[in-house]
Order: C-alpha cells, then sequence, then structure tokens
C-alpha cells in the first residue's frame, strides 16, 4: 500500500476526511522543492533549526495576519510534522499522566488518542449548540479540583469544526478564553480548517483574540495544501516554546520537518500557495453546494445546517434511526458516513447524528451519494 485510503468498489465513502485527489498541487511542489534545494543546497537536507527554519517561520509571520487577526512574536512558533504531531508534543509539555483533560463535544475524534497516549483521563466538556460552555466548564474543573485531580487543558476545534463545521460565535469566545486565563486549564486550540473559508473571512482565532495567553494553537498544511507534507505549526508562548524544543526527541535530531519546511516557504513566496489556495477553496465550496443540494432535495428529513467553512456536513437523523442502524444499509446501498458517536470522547452521544466529508469527491459523484444515503433513510423507514 502507499496510501491510507483505498476506495472500495461499488461504495462512495463520505466517511474520510481526505483531499480530492487531483486538487493536490503536484506540479506546484515539484518547482517549490526544487527552488528550495537549489536556494539552500545542502543546508535543505541536513539537521533543521530546532524550532523550525526560519524562511517558513518568517513566511507565516507574515502570512498569518491575512488569514487571522494577529500573528506570533518571537519565539512563539514551534514547526511540526503536522497537526497531530503538534498536539502531541503541546500536550507532552502541558499534560502529564494522570490529568484530566476536557474536550468538546463533539469534536475531532483522533485527537483523542494522542491525549490518551499522555497518560490523561479524556472527559466531556459541558456544552451547547455554541460549544462548551465557559461557566458549565468551570464548574466541572472546580469539582474535578476539590476531587484531588489536576485539569490541564481543553482541547476544541473552534472554526469550521470537525465534525460539525461551526464556528463559536463571538461572545463564546471571550468567555472561553476568560475561563482559561481564570482557570489556569490551557485551551489547545485546534485551527487546522482556518483558510478553508467558502462565504467570507473565519472568525478571529483565540490564540489571537487571548494575546497568547491561556492559548496554545495548532496549525497545519493538511487541508490548504497536501497531508503527505506532514507539515504544520504550534503557537505558544515563548516558554512553552522553549519546553517543546527541549523534548528528547526534538532535542536530539533538531527540526521535525526540516527539508518540507524549506520546500513549502520556496511555496509560499512564490504565490503558489495563494493560487492554490483559491482554486481548492472554489472547488470545496462547489462540492459543499451539491452536497447540500442534492440531499435536501433526495432526503429532506435529514437536517443540517450548510457550513461556511471546513469539510463536513454535520447531518441529524429523523426521529427514531440512529447512525448505527442507518450504516449497514447505507453501505448495501454503495455509501459510507462516520457515525455521530465517533466524536464524542466518551462515546455517550451522536447517536442521532452522521458525518458526511464533502472533500474528496467530485461534485457529480456527491450528487450520486446523497441519492445513495436518500435511498437507506427510506429503506430504514419503512
Amino acid at each position: 500500500m502507499i496510501t491510507q485510503f483505498t476506495p472500495r468498489p461499488g461504495v462512495l465513502d463520505l466517511g474520510w476526511g481526505h483531499p480530492r485527489p487531483d486538487l493536490l498541487p503536484v506540479a506546484g511542489w515539484r518547482r517549490a522543492t526544487a527552488s528550495a534545494l537549489e536556494e539552500y543546497t545542502w543546508q535543505a537536507l541536513t539537521y533543521g533549526a530546532t524550532a523550525g527554519p526560519a524562511p517558513l517561520v518568517e513566511w507565516l509571520g507574515a502570512h498569518l495576519p491575512g488569514a487571522d487577526a494577529g500573528s506570533f512574536g518571537p519565539g512563539e512558533c514551534f514547526v511540526t510534522a503536522g497537526a497531530s504531531q503538534a498536539l502531541a508534543l503541546a500536550g507532552a509539555v502541558l499534560v502529564r499522566p494522570g490529568d484530566v483533560v476536557l474536550a468538546a463535544a463533539p469534536t475531532y475524534h483522533l485527537a483523542f488518542t494522542p491525549i490518551r497516549d499522555l497518560g490523561a483521563t479524556l472527559l466531556p466538556a459541558p456544552g451547547d449548540g455554541d460549544g462548551p460552555d465557559p461557566d458549565a466548564t468551570a464548574a466541572l474543573v472546580d469539582r474535578l479540583r476539590r476531587e484531588g485531580r489536576r485539569v490541564t487543558a481543553l482541547y476544541l476545534v473552534p472554526t469550521f469544526a470537525n465534525p460539525s463545521g461551526t464556528s463559536l460565535p463571538p461572545d463564546r469566545r471571550a468567555a472561553l478564553i476568560r475561563f482559561a486565563q481564570r482557570s489556569g486549564v490551557t485551551i489547545i486550540e485546534d485551527d487546522t480548517y482556518r483558510e478553508m473559508a467558502y462565504d467570507g473571512p473565519a472568525p478571529p482565532s483565540l490564540w489571537s483574540r487571548s494575546g497568547g495567553d491561556g492559548v496554545v494553537r495548532l496549525g497545519s498544511f493538511a487541508k490548504t495544501v497536501a497531508p503527505g507534507l506532514r507539515l504544520g505549526w504550534i503557537n505558544a508562548g515563548a516558554g512553552t516554546v522553549r519546553s517543546i524544543a527541549a523534548l528528547g526527541h526534538v532535542h536530539s535530531g533538531g527540526g521535525v520537518n526540516h527539508t518540507n519546511a524549506l520546500a513549502m516557504a520556496a511555496f509560499g513566496r512564490s504565490g503558489d500557495y495563494d493560487r492554490h489556495l483559491a482554486r481548492v477553496r472554489d472547488a470545496y465550496r462547489e462540492q459543499r453546494d451539491a452536497l447540500a443540494r442534492h440531499l435536501r432535495a433526495a432526503a429532506p428529513e435529514l437536517a443540517f445546517t450548510l457550513p461556511a467553512g471546513g469539510w463536513f456536513l454535520w447531518v441529524h437523523l429523523p426521529p427514531g434511526l440512529t447512525a448505527e442502524a442507518l450504516q449497514s444499509r447505507a453501505e448495501h446501498h454503495g455509501v459510507g458516513f462516520a457515525p455521530g458517536p465517533l466524536f464524542y470522547c466518551d462515546g455517550a452521544g451522536g447517536s442521532q447524528y452522521i458525518r458526511l466529508a464533502f472533500s474528496m469527491l467530485p461534485p457529480d459523484d456527491l450528487a450520486t451519494a446523497a441519492h445513495r444515503l436518500a435511498a437507506a433513510v427510506t429503506a430504514r423507514q419503512r
């Protein structure tokens, strides 16, 4: 095998949040790699600066204000091998074995294992349709601490969330920042979908609104460029970045993705990044609209809110139908999805929801998938 995902004959799988293959910038990345090797020669292939090479850090510092309300200061960026490694590295300096880490419910399910790998207990943060409730979460933290437990972090995807596609409203963002700063519970902000915005700019990140106080941000090029680069970054206070740089496997080898980081700097400076981003935004907007349009026509009993960004529709099933019951029938009809309970860290929720990824398939296939899903829903209701 070469790739993680292998299509199954006859199944249009909306369960995988992967990019559409023909949108990946093969020619542009080839140019960027050649440019980086020509400019930096042997320096592109040796051990890199521990926190990441200056060309990429400087490009990020100049680029991010256009994608957000602010950037980062000296020493507040650490280049990583993707957002998953960013979570593991940030967690390694924030979380100790036995700690409690809270997670939004629902949220990105593949973050649960890296957090548990730290020896932490993962609990859902109480919340509502606008995300974690700051007052209820603060009360939970107080109760846990009275029980002698150490609560260190809150993980969430506040902008174009996976799986819901929603973004925290401004007042909820402000209240969560106040909660973090008062409680000492660090918010780990997974900001990987920020630039997948289709209906206007994304809201300011918690990182930029907080001035970095109480928030660590995780960024990634997996959605904007290509997941195979395994390239991302952490924004955190300079002390946290120094602690990450001192971790054993970082200290022993220097920059964790040095060659790709220099190629990314070349890709960004050349203008290819901006041109590519405009292209994929247009394509994913078209795919979002195609799936939504055909679902509404074929299965009006499926309820969802059109997301302003990201890669997913979070679909509420009609009464009496659960994700678990629908899954086998959907497969029989030639369509796959991710069941809602996957996205709750305690597994206690989400049965009335399914997540549909519109990122991997072109509009015509999404139309077919929508009609297959509608047929499966109808078959279960008979």
